[in-house]
C-alpha cells in the first residue's frame, strides 16, 4: 500500500471499524476509517468530542482490536501490543510508590530488558529533568509527570509514538513549553508520531499533517499539510497564515467545510 505520495508508509489504517457492545446496545465509535503515517512523520488527529480520535489510537497500538479493517507496521499486521509502538497517555501514569528512576526502568523489568543509561540520561537532560530521579510523581509538577512519561516512552527506542492528547490538563504556558518540548525532541531524534488532541493550534504547531475525524462514528473526513517549516516559534501561531488554517479547520469539524488555497483538504485513500 503507497500512500498519495507514492512513498510506503510506515503505519497505516485502513477500513478500521470499531463497534463496542453496550446495555442499550452496539454502539459504533469508527467506520471504515482510513489513513497513513509515513516515516519520521508527525500526524494530528482532532475532531468532534466523542468521534472515536482514542479508539483509533488505542487501535494503532494494538492494546484494543477492531471489529474489521486492519492496522499494520511497515507492512505487517499488529494484532497486539507491539515493543516497537510506545505510547503516551491521557494522564502520565507514573507509579506512585516508586521514584523517577524506577519508574522508567520499570517497561524495561517487564520485557527483561537492561535499561540503555545513556539513551535515558540524554533524555532526562533533553526534557529538564536531571537531578529529579530519586523524586516520587507526588514530588513533581504535572508538567514534570509528563515530560517523564514522555521519557518512559522514548527510553524503549519506539519506531512510532503514539500520544493521546497528553498535555489537555495542563496550564497554557505549561502546554505551549510542552508541544516545544516535543518538537525539539523530534528534530534530535526523529521519530513517527501520531498525536490526539482537541487544540487545533496545537495540532498546527506540532504536526506535518493533520488529520480530520468526522462525528462519530468516525471517518477521515480531510487531511490538511501544514506548510510550515521547523523548527517552529509561537510567532508564527499569530499569522494570518496559522489563523485561516485553523478556521478551515475549526469549519470543518463543525460542518461548515471551506476551502483553503493555501493547504488544501485532501482526501485520505490508502489504495
Amino acid at each position: 500500500m503507497n500512500a498519495v505520495d507514492g512513498t510506503t508508509p510506515k503505519l497505516v489504517v485502513q477500513d478500521a471499524t470499531k463497534v463496542y457492545a453496550t446495555a442499550s446496545g452496539d454502539l459504533k465509535a469508527l467506520d471504515r476509517c482510513s489513513l497513513h503515517v509515513n516515516a519520521n512523520e508527525i500526524v494530528s488527529i482532532v475532531g468532534p468530542s466523542g468521534c472515536g480520535k482514542t479508539t483509533l489510537l488505542w487501535s494503532m497500538s494494538g492494546l484494543h482490536g477492531l471489529t474489521s479493517g486492519q492496522v499494520t507496521l511497515d507492512g505487517r499486521r499488529i494484532d497486539g501490543p507491539h515493543p516497537d509502538i510506545g505510547i503516551v497517555f491521557q494522564e502520565a501514569n507514573l507509579l506512585p510508590w516508586r521514584d523517577l528512576d524506577a519508574n522508567i526502568r520499570f517497561p524495561f523489568e517487564i520485557k527483561g530488558q537492561k535499561p540503555d543509561r545513556a539513551w535515558i540520561d540524554h533524555l532526562l537532560h533533553r526534557v529538564g529533568l536531571d537531578g529529579f530521579g530519586g523524586k516520587f510523581p507526588r514530588e513533581l509538577s504535572g508538567g514534570m509527570q509528563q515530560r517523564a512519561a514522555i521519557v518512559r516512552a522514548l527510553s524503549l527506542k519506539p519506531q512510532v509514538l503514539l500520544m493521546d492528547e497528553p498535555f489537555g490538563a495542563l496550564d497554557t504556558f505549561t502546554r505551549e513549553d510542552m508541544n516545544r518540548l516535543v518538537e525539539e525532541i523530534w528534530l534530535d531524534s526523529p521519530t513517527t508520531i501520531v498525536f490526539i488532541t482537541h487544540s487545533i493550534e496545537e495540532a498546527i504547531f506540532l504536526s506535518d499533517r493533520v488529520v480530520v475525524l468526522s462525528g462519530r462514528p468516525g471517518r477521515v473526513a480531510s487531511v490538511y499539510p501544514v506548510p510550515f517549516a521547523r523548527p517552529r516559534s509561537l510567532e508564527i501561531m499569530a499569522t494570518k497564515e496559522v489563523f485561516d488554517l485553523t478556521n478551515a479547520i475549526k469549519m470543518e469539524i463543525v460542518g461548515k467545510r471551506t476551502s483553503l488555497k493555501s493547504a488544501p483538504a485532501e482526501p485520505e485513500r490508502v489504495d
